[in-house]
Order: structure tokens, then C-alpha cells, then sequence
């Protein structure tokens, strides 16, 4: 009996945690008003959590793969005005955003793949990119600073070098 019981109880816990899903969304924005509405769109979407870091332009989300997605809740963020990695906010929203808020918009013809580009490739700095806020921590004068552990864009300098999908970014 007690073993039926552990078993069941079991079982329902694995139903109930793996319907939760966390993710790493890359969401362009400058402030705390941006963190704020990102977070709060997010929230409104079905994210049981959101945070999003200024420095990096990662929202860290939470949410019920039942009651939402990563698309529904990317698709709210853009709606408030937002690129995401995958949506691309309408330029109106995006001009009626306050002015500490326009942040260097993603090209909006890029794919989704391109939305997280390099802004050092082969340890130089991108033309477009090089004096780009987001890249001003990794780049100076054309290449990538010595020392620096991390290229904002979601890419990691290594002896002067970025390459992607390095562990110095996450947290």
C-alpha cells in the first residue's frame, strides 16, 4: 500500500513540474521603465515569473506550457513595444515608447537567427554594431576590449576574441 501511494504520489509531481517551463529571451530595451513593461507584458501573457536584466537584454521567464507559450508571451512584449528574438515590435508602438526607452531596434528584416548577431565577429566589431549600446562593454576601437567576459549580444570574448553559446553569459 505505501508503495502504490509513493508511486502515485510521485507521478503527480511529475505531471504538475513538467508542465513548467523556464527560458532565456533575448528582448531589446534600455531602462527600468522598459524592464517594467517588458516584465509586466510578459506577466500579462501567462509568465508565472519574469525578470529581465538591463545589462544584458535577457528576460528569464517562467510559465505553463498549458496556459501559454514562449511565442504568446514574446508576441505581448513586441505588442508593448519590444523586439524580441523571434517578434519584431510595430514601429508605431515602438515610436510612442518614452525616450529613455528607444533602444537600438534589431533589423526588422533580419531573421530570428540574425536578431542575436555578433557584435564582435573574428574578435573585430562588427561596422553597424561597433558603436552600438549594446556592444560598447565589448568592443573598443574596432575589436574586442582584452578582458572583457562578455559581449552583450549573448556572446563571449575570449582573448579577444567573441565566439557564441559561451558559459560567461549565463547565470
Amino acid at each position: 500500500m505505501k508503495l502504490i501511494t509513493l508511486v502515485s504520489f510521485l507521478f503527480v509531481t511529475t505531471i504538475a513540474f513538467g508542465q513548467k517551463k523556464t527560458e532565456s529571451i533575448k528582448v531589446w530595451g534600455n531602462c527600468g521603465m522598459c524592464k517594467k513593461t517588458i516584465e509586466t507584458a510578459a506577466s500579462n501573457a501567462g509568465a508565472t515569473s519574469a525578470d529581465w536584466n538591463e545589462e544584458t537584454k535577457v528576460l528569464q521567464v517562467s510559465y505553463k506550457a498549458k496556459k501559454t507559450s514562449s511565442d504568446k508571451i514574446q508576441q505581448a512584449i513586441a505588442n508593448a513595444g519590444y523586439d524580441t528574438e523571434k517578434f519584431t515590435a510595430d514601429q508605431a508602438v515602438y515610436d510612442n515608447l518614452h525616450g529613455c526607452c528607444k533602444y537600438d531596434r534589431k533589423d526588422a528584416t533580419a531573421s530570428a537567427s540574425d536578431a542575436t548577431a555578433d557584435c564582435c565577429k573574428d574578435g573585430k566589431c562588427s561596422k553597424d554594431h561597433a558603436k552600438a549600446d549594446h556592444c560598447k562593454d565589448c568592443c573598443k576601437d574596432g575589436v574586442c576590449k582584452k578582458g572583457s567576459d562578455c559581449c552583450k549580444e549573448g556572446n563571449c570574448c575570449k582573448d579577444g576574441k567573441c565566439s557564441k553559446g559561451g558559459d560567461c553569459c549565463k547565470k
